[in-house]
């Protein structure tokens, strides 16, 4: 019993580890067009 609950955590943990890499490098937020860094002149630089 305690293997199937042990297997049952490593592939939650597994699951959330590539979940996370996945949102980090492959998920890209689109920009607004008011972020600052553009030639917006907001002067923030």
């Amino acid at each position: 019993m305690n293997t199937i609950i042990q297997n049952i955590l490593v592939f939650t943990a597994l699951a959330l580890a590539f979940g996370f890499l996945f949102k980090k490098f492959f998920w890209k937020k689109a920009k607004s067009k008011k972020a600052c860094g553009g030639d917006d002149g907001c002067g923030c630089h």
